[in-house]
Formats: structure tokens, sequence, C-alpha cells
């Protein structure tokens, strides 16, 4: 049974693996509060976590294909994922898997809840919201736009599901309307009317954007102004974009028409570049040092450490304020790194704050003391779990 101080928090209870990367087979029973998981690397740690992102739509904090996941000495060409779950609509069994046909095409995700089948993964939405930080992610603010940009999108797609299919209608069009310019006498019809399309979800994507950033600016700022604060410095959140701007001070119908228009006046430009140059694609994410007033690429790898796991747990109560006040399920990998022992010690405080189920992995158990007798301890040895309580 769920935890009375845990019900403020989605959390798994128990946890099935078949055939997923280098679990043949696991099944591990949790309690609530964080669990932490130590081995040397490639031991599987990671894995784990990433089969636990399985059960939200897409492809998981790693984006891999889904035919990587497959254990590679799987007697059947099929993985699974399954867990039961208490959520905001009570205790139910989500379940996720995949398998190879054949002919060597890969065929759609199956989910179902309680055994019916008949659901998309979308439906997972009801019960179960997941966020996850990994290592590559260290690097968000001096890599390219990119990806702080599909770092921004998963923070609005957590919340605002409609956002990732607007993301990816307006790509599927961009691509489109790059082949129809490529043509030397291409139909100018056709597109315009591509271009429209394209407007109506640009202006769709910034203004989802727009409303994820300030909520989560209101939510570091509300912590920063506590009077006990947090370890993990403010962030101030700026979002660069030609559409953004428009939308900041438009109304949407005069938006996608100014967008349009300059999708128009730019023809001659991107075709002769070969791609489209304006519009949410190239749109960024610049995030600061708040109390410095420095932009994050200029800070040191510890501090930009710092800013990303504020960023996180700000999320996480952006997401706890939208999904009937429960904490989502934390995915925090390798997360000790670049982090010393105070803001280590005061991470642990914030998480346990939270009653966030957090899952938390590293190579020292001893990172983890602070955690002594408040968390489920394993150690992980290809795919073997065992108890890893701190002696």
């Amino acid at each position: 049974m769920i935890d009375e101080k845990s019900h403020s928090a989605v959390m798994l209870s128990r946890l099935d693996l078949s055939n997923f990367r280098n679990y043949p087979s696991l099944h591990l029973d949790i309690r609530s509060g964080p669990i932490v998981l130590t081995g040397a690397n490639g031991s599987g740690k990671t894995n784990l976590l990433e089969a636990i992102s399985m059960l939200m739509a897409g492809r998981g904090m790693r984006g891999a294909p889904f035919d990587v996941l497959l254990s590679k000495a799987s007697p059947v060409p099929q993985w699974a994922v399954s867990a039961l779950v208490d959520g905001p609509q009570g205790q139910v069994r989500l379940g996720t898997s995949w398998q190879s046909v054949e002919s060597g095409t890969s065929q759609a995700r199956i989910a179902s809840i309680d055994g019916d089948t008949s659901v998309g993964i979308g439906a997972f939405t009801d019960h179960i919201r997941i966020i996850w930080l990994t290592p590559s992610m260290d690097r968000l603010f001096s890599g390219p736009s990119g990806d702080r940009r599909r770092f921004l999108d998963r923070i609005v797609g957590v919340t605002d599901f409609a956002h990732s299919r607007a993301v990816s209608s307006f790509e599927k069009l961009m691509r489109q309307r790059n082949v129809l310019l490529a043509e030397q006498a291409y139909d100018k019809v056709w597109l315009a009317t591509i271009e429209r399309q394209m407007a109506q979800q640009a202006v769709s994507i910034a203004a989802a954007r727009l409303a994820s950033i300030d909520a989560l600016q209101g939510h570091i700022d509300a912590v920063d102004t506590r009077e006990n604060g947090s370890v993990f410095p403010a962030a101030r959140l700026v979002l660069q974009g030609t559409v953004e701007a428009l939308v900041r001070d438009n109304p949407a119908v005069q938006c996608e028409d100014e967008y349009a228009k300059i999708l128009v006046d730019s023809r001659g430009l991107d075709q002769a570049a070969g791609r489209t140059l304006n519009g949410p694609h190239r749109s960024d994410l610049m995030v600061f040092h708040a109390a410095k007033d420095m932009e994050a690429a200029a800070c040191s790898t510890g501090e930009q450490k710092a800013l990303l796991v504020g960023l996180i747990l700000a999320q996480a109560r952006m997401v706890k304020s939208q999904f009937q006040g429960r904490m989502p399920i934390l995915l925090l990998d390798e997360i000790a790194a670049h982090l010393d022992k105070d803001r280590r010690k005061g991470l642990f405080e914030e998480l346990l704050a939270t009653r966030a189920q957090c899952w938390l992995t590293g190579t020292d158990t001893m990172q983890f003391e602070a955690l002594e007798s408040k968390a489920q301890f394993f150690t992980v040895n290809n795919g073997q779990l065992n108890d890893g309580q701190i002696e």
C-alpha cells in the first residue's frame, strides 16, 4: 500500500521489466521515498531509469529507437515494461511493450492500462508524470540552441500534450516547404497553403512555450523569495525567437498573418540557403544566473549544474500545481556529479521535503550518505539488483 505521506506524489510500488537492455527479467517492489541505485559504469543503472521513462509518450530519456532497447540475449524479439502506479486516479497497472516483426519493420508500441490494450500511450498521462535529468544535460547551457529548445519543449510537453504534435506538424510542413522551394518552378498556391499552416502551428508552439516559461519562472521566483531560500541559485529565463516576440504582444490571428508574411518575404533567402531560416525551430532558451546577472554559459561547471537542478525542481513544482497536487516521479541520473557536499545535502533535503519518488544513480554509495535510513538502496551489477543499504 502507498504510504500516507506520499499521497502528494505519484509513485511506483512495483516495477517489472522483460528483455529491456541488460535486464532479461526484473521484478522490483518499491517503497515510498527516494530510491538510490549505485554500481559501476555500465552495470545498468541508467537502463533502469530509461525503462521507467518509457511510461511516458515518446522515446524515453535517451531518445533511442525502440529496437535498440531489446536485450541482445532475448529469446523473443519483444521488450516490455510494466508498473503498478499510485496516482491521482488511484492504483493502476501501466504496461508498454514493443515487438519487431519478421519483415524487419517496427510496429508501434503497445500500451495497456489494467490489461486493457485498446489505449494509446497518451492515456498514461491521466496517471503518471515523469521528469528526468541526465549527464548529457550538464552541457545544456554551453551547447547548441537546439538542445535548449528540445529541453524547453519537453518541459512544455509534460503538461501540454498537444505541444509535441504541434512541433512535429510544423517540422513536417517545413520539410515540405523546403522541398518545394528547391524546385525551380514551384507551385506558389500550394506553397502559400503550406506557409499558412506553418503559421498556425508556429503560433501555437510559441504560445505554449511562453506560457510554460512564465509558469516556470513563477515557481523559481516563489522559492527564491522564501526566507530559507534554496541551495540552488535562481534562474532568470528569456525565450528568444521571432514568433515568440510576436505572440508576446499581439493577438494570435495577427501573429499568424505576420509570420506567414515573413515566410513569403524570405522565400528567396530560404531557397538559396536550402532551408527555412526563420521560425520557432530557431528559437533559443536563454538562462541567466539571477543573483549574478550572468548568462549560464559563462558560469562555472558547478554553477551550471546547480542552475539545472534548480530548474528541474521548479519544473516538478509546476507539474504538481497542474496535476491534481501530485509531484511527478523524478529520474536523476548521476545527480551528484559536479555538486559539492553542501549542495548534495541540500538537494536531498529538498527532495525529501517534496515527498516525490526520486530515482537517483551514482557510482559511489557514500555520495548518498545524507539519505541513509531515508531511502531504499540497491546495488546494480549487470542487470541484477541487490540490497545496497549503507552499513
